[in-house]
Parts: structure tokens; C-alpha cells; sequence
């Protein structure tokens, strides 16, 4: 190291031919403590002194004590006497978190590609592996949406009685969502009242008032004036005919991994309603039709392979194929539109859809959070060929295709 004008430091560094070159690094004394710390982070338990409380870039969201005890529960495994560091007595203080408890703050603290990165190097750098080979650990956790996703994260690696644990949690999840989200979508679109047909359900919604009242005009209380009503009259529901289409397309990238859960769910939903027909298929360079699978939401969720590259013009052609009565299909594609392949091809692809009379949704997010990061450029273009652009709750979803249904 060769020391420069006092408020730097010279260090010298290869380059990737095998040249040498000098870079210049503030002295201590001159840095701010942002950079500082920063520093501090880099050089973990061989770093002369602590982090202060000094905050990161956003300040309501990043504090350097909490990213150095997270790092550290990782990368301290680096570090040892035998590899010539030292020993710091009050250690970083990661010995007191669990696997669970550092899976949930990295990825609350952490942005998506960081999170990717660590998870990563977790499981095949350090074999921090409990949470995908100890049945214990898993099956201590709260089954949860965000248990949920950890799961279908790390279902590739699972195996045996920690599978099967695995999928029992998936279940219990699934089913409750399914219940909170059923009740509202089938009011939503279970069908045109019929005033002709006397209804065998009977509900407050289906009730036909003003036949009730006529029919018991004779036990009007003259008296008391008040009706005494000794029986309800109620529509029955108009059955379809010709049932409309709901064809389901699900950009299955790390990204949409909360949209992947919902789409699966209200595809299966949608299935056993008599007034639609349902197909779902979830894409990434490759197509996987999941419509035989949708009387079970898990069976769907555990089929679902995350990441890779992402070809939406291929699964919106897949799409067009299953189009029988355009005039009567809703298609709905689920993505960031963050396309892999010339977007022209994708844009087409679209349009042909709304050309042959399909009425198109484009979902950039399906969840309750309703934080949607997309190709803005790519969902203008969209918005202006004609198509639905929005990111929804699915109850908003069931209403969309309620009032086209009904």
C-alpha cells in the first residue's frame, strides 16, 4: 500500500490481463460515515471498529447494524483463526438468529436480486439446508403466505417426509385463502337472476320482493297495519348456455411469485363454477398447461418451476390456440411484460387476440399488496391496442369478470 496525499490511500489491483494498476481509496479519517460503514460491511470482523447507527441510502428502510448482523450470520462462516482473522469477543451477533428468522428479515430487508444471491449462496456455498432437510424446523414454522412462498422457493430441493411436510403446509395455506376468497367470487358471478323460475337458494340476493308482497297481500294486519309474511319467494339463476372462456396465462418469474399463488387459486375457483370454462398455463421460455390440474390449486402451486427467461409472445400464441367462441373469451395475462424476446412479436401476438373479438386483461400484479413493478413502456403499448391494464386484488378480479359474465 503506498500512501498518497492524506485523504487517500493507494492500493494496488490487477487487472484482467495481469497488469498491475493503482486505485485510490479515501483515508479513513476523510470518509463520510455512509462510506465508512460501508467499508466496515465489506471488511466484516477484521475491521478495527464497529459500525455506528449511521443510516444506508433509505433511511426508513436501511440500517447498517441490522445488514452487518445479516451478512454476518452468512459470511462470518468465512472467517477463522486458521485463515488469520481475528476473534472479536462481542462477535457480530448473528449466533442469536434462527435459519427462519434470517430467510424473513433478508427478504424484507433486502431487494429481490441481493435476495436471490444470498439464498443462493445459504444453500450451496454454506449448507444452511434446515430449512429444506430438517421436518422439525419446517413444520415449526406458522403456515403463512410468506411460509408459502419460501416453499414453492425451495420445493426443488426438498425431498422425502420434508416434502410431504412441505406440501401440508401449502394445503393449509391454499384452503384458507381459498375460503376468504371463494364466498365473494361466487356472488360475484353466479349468474343473472331469473324473475321466471322460483330459486332453490335461498338468500337475501336472490330474493324477489315485490312477489313476496303480493303473495301476501291476504295476511295484511289491518289492525297492527303490517304484513305477516308466512313464506319468501326467490329468482332462481340463469343458466348459460354458452359459458364464457376464462383463459388464465401466468408469467411464473421469481418476480410474480405472489401473483403465481392468487392466479393459481382463483383459476381454481373459477373451475367450479358452471357459468365459466377454465384454462390456465403459466410460461417462461417454455409453455406448461395446468388446466387438468385445477381442481386442486396445490397440485397446481407444486408444478410451478420459478425463474428462468420469459418468452409472454409464445404464451400468448399457446393462448390464442385455446380460443373457441372469441366473442365469449376473457384472456387474462399475468406479468411484468418484461419481455425476453423482441417485444414487437409480443405486441402482435396481442393484438391478434383483441382483433378476434377476445376481450384482454393484463395483469401486472394479482395480490392484496398491489406493488407492481413492470415494463411501464410495454403496458401503455398495450393500454392503447385496446387491452385492460392493471394491477388488482382478486376480489377486484371476480368483479371485472362478473360484469362482463352477468
Amino acid at each position: 500500500m503506498e500512501t498518497g496525499t492524506g485523504a487517500e490511500e493507494r492500493f494496488p489491483r490487477l487487472n484482467a490481463d495481469g497488469s498491475e494498476r493503482v486505485e485510490a481509496v479515501p483515508a479513513a479519517g476523510s470518509m463520510s460515515p455512509e462510506t465508512l460503514n460501508r467499508w466496515r460491511l465489506l471488511l466484516g470482523p477484521s475491521a478495527d471498529e464497529p459500525l455506528s447507527e449511521t443510516r444506508a441510502y433509505s433511511p426508513e428502510d436501511f440500517v447498517y447494524g441490522e445488514i452487518d448482523e445479516l451478512l454476518g450470520y452468512l459470511y462470518d462462516r468465512e472467517f477463522g483463526e486458521e485463515q488469520g482473522y481475528r476473534r472479536k469477543q462481542a462477535g457480530r451477533g448473528s449466533s442469536q438468529l434462527t435459519v427462519p428468522g434470517w430467510l424473513g428479515r433478508v427478504r424484507k430487508l433486502f431487494p429481490r436480486e441481493t435476495v436471490e444471491i444470498l439464498e443462493k449462496q445459504a444453500l450451496d456455498r454454506y449448507g444452511i439446508s434446515e430449512l429444506l432437510t430438517d421436518k422439525a424446523v419446517l413444520e415449526s414454522l406458522e403456515p403463512n403466505m410468506n411460509l408459502l412462498k419460501n416453499i414453492l422457493q425451495f420445493k426443488g430441493r426438498m425431498k422425502g417426509e420434508v416434502l410431504s411436510s412441505a406440501k401440508a403446509i401449502v394445503r393449509q395455506v391454499v384452503d384458507e385463502l381459498r375460503r376468504k376468497l371463494e364466498a365473494d367470487t361466487r356472488a360475484s358471478l353466479s349468474g343473472k337472476r331469473n324473475r321466471y323460475e322460483a330459486g332453490r337458494v335461498r338468500s337475501l340476493r336472490n330474493l324477489n320482493m315485490k312477489k313476496t308482497i303480493v303473495r301476501n297481500l291476504k295476511n295484511y294486519d289491518r289492525e297492527k297495519r303490517r304484513f305477516v309474511v308466512d313464506r319468501l319467494h326467490f329468482d332462481g339463476r340463469v343458466q348459460p348456455y354458452n359459458r364464457w372462456h376464462v383463459v388464465i396465462a401466468v408469467d411464473e418469474s421469481g418476480s410474480m411469485l405472489d401473483s403465481v399463488i392468487y392466479s393459481s387459486v382463483m383459476a381454481s375457483i373459477f373451475y367450479r363454477l358452471n357459468s365459466l370454462k377454465t384454462s390456465l398455463f403459466v410460461f417462461d421460455t417454455e409453455v406448461v398447461d395446468l388446466s387438468g390440474r385445477l381442481e386442486d390449486p396445490v397440485d397446481v402451486l407444486m408444478s410451478v418451476q420459478l425463474g428462468g427467461g420469459t418468452h409472454i409472445a409464445k404464451a400468448l400464441r399457446y393462448g390464442e390456440t385455446l380460443i373457441e367462441n372469441p366473442g365469449r373469451t376473457l384472456f387474462i395475462l399475468v406479468s411484468d411484460l418484461v419481455e425476453g424476446y423482441p417485444a414487437s412479436h409480443m405486441y402482435r401476438a396481442g393484438k391478434d387476440i383483441l382483433d378476434a373479438g377476445a376481450r384482454l386483461l393484463v395483469l401486472t400484479a394479482l395480490d392484496f399488496e398491489g406493488h407492481a413493478a413492470y415494463d411501464e413502456h410495454a403496458a401503455r403499448t398495450f393500454a392503447d391496442m385496446g387491452a385492460e391494464v392493471a394491477a388488482i386484488t382478486p376480489d377486484a378480479l371476480a368483479e371485472w369478470i362478473g360484469r362482463i359474465v352477468n
